[in-house]
């Protein structure tokens, strides 16, 4: 059975105040006027994953203003020839809890049941900004394949975090650093070779595939220094780098500082100099390729959200998209502000009409 939803309530969560959608496994295409409520049910369906959602808000931030009373999502999530009930609330303000079939969980036991992969146009410049944001496209995908992958960052963080503050206070006793070194060598590595795992899973989907979407190629590069590839050599290198450590007042070296080199490999240009049409349609590319790998690491496809990406495609790529959607299996979630963005999907989608009246959104199946 392919992972899909098969029915959602969304209650005082954003722009709606109460909507409940009943689709099948069939992608999903939302279309109405910009700001009516589209890519607020893709965040939602985003919250079937660990972490903050597509928009990367906090969920006092997704609480229906001007109430602000909290907020409420609940879904059937249908994976592995499972079911499963799954609840995620946040009371005024307050950090979502979740509950599958009924019982607490973690965030972290929703990526052991479910992948979610989602491209929104926020990232259409993820070639020509910062490292971070490649990073954090990187790390989505490392996620999708190794649920564990979001702890190991968390854990390496928080004591990067505390190194730092040692830095500051320029703390030049050895003792006082040992401990937090060990977890960052130990969680840094991890965390380097899940991206190296990720990236040869990416690069073998994409060799494999007959698609009409130009081929990526990806590279893990460091900002500042290399990055070591054992325990043992990181934890030397963060010892080495103190000094020079303390006078940045941060750490300069580790998984932190990695970046994504892309390149559009049938021209050999570096994605950073292609065009917007071309960055997109690598971005897609990647995004199917994952999709691809999970169907064949996971036992089925993820779920896709893909918020206005009909809008930047001409009439061949939308139908190609569209076909390689459906052939994959996949239950993607897909925004445009008419339905005529998806008549090359004909009876393979479910359309849905969002529409805004009075501040408050409404979903009519079509």
């Amino acid at each position: 059975m392919s992972l899909h939803l098969s029915s959602m309530t969304l209650s005082h969560f954003r722009s709606h105040k109460r909507a409940v959608i009943d689709v099948d496994a069939r992608p999903v295409a939302l279309f109405g006027p910009n700001g009516a409520g589209k890519t607020n049910i893709l965040e939602a369906v985003s919250l079937f994953s660990p972490g903050r959602g597509l928009r990367r808000a906090s969920a006092e931030d997704m609480a229906r203003r001007p109430e602000a009373l909290g907020w409420k999502l609940t879904g059937v999530l249908h994976t592995l020839n499972q079911m499963h009930e799954i609840e995620s609330v946040s009371e005024n303000g307050a950090a979502r809890q979740v509950r599958i079939d009924s019982k607490s969980a973690s965030q972290t036991a929703l990526g052991r049941i479910a992948r979610v992969l989602w491209l929104i146009p926020s990232m259409d410049r993820l070639w020509i900004e910062g490292a971070e944001g490649r990073r954090r496209f990187l790390d989505r995908m490392v996620l999708s394949f190794e649920p564990g992958h979001a702890q190991t960052s968390l854990a390496y963080e928080k004591a990067m975090r505390q190194r730092n503050q040692l830095l500051k206070d320029m703390v030049r006793d050895a003792n006082w650093y040992t401990a937090l070194e060990n977890q960052m060598a130990e969680t840094g590595v991890a965390i380097h070779q899940g991206r190296q795992r990720a990236l040869a899973r990416l690069a073998t989907a994409q060799a494999n595939a007959e698609t009409a979407f130009p081929v990526a190629d990806l590279e893990l590069t460091q900002t500042e220094g290399t990055m070591p590839d054992t325990v043992d050599d990181f934890r030397e290198a963060l010892e080495e780098s103190r000094f020079r450590d303390i006078s940045a007042g941060r750490t300069l070296v580790g998984p932190h500082r990695a970046d994504v080199y892309g390149v559009y490999a049938a021209k050999g240009v570096p994605a950073k100099d292609c065009s917007t049409g071309e960055q997109k349609a690598l971005l897609v590319s990647l995004i199917l390729a994952n999709g691809r790998a999970l169907a064949e690491d996971f036992g089925t496809p993820p779920l896709l959200l893909l918020d206005e990406v009909a809008a930047h495609l001409d009439a061949d790529r939308r139908a190609a998209l569209y076909g390689e959607i459906c052939a994959l299996g996949a239950q993607a979630w897909m925004t445009g502000t008419g339905a005529e963005l998806f008549k090359e999907l004909g009876e393979r989608a479910q359309m849905l009409e969002v529409m805004e009246t009075n501040g408050v959104s409404e979903v009519r199946k079509i």
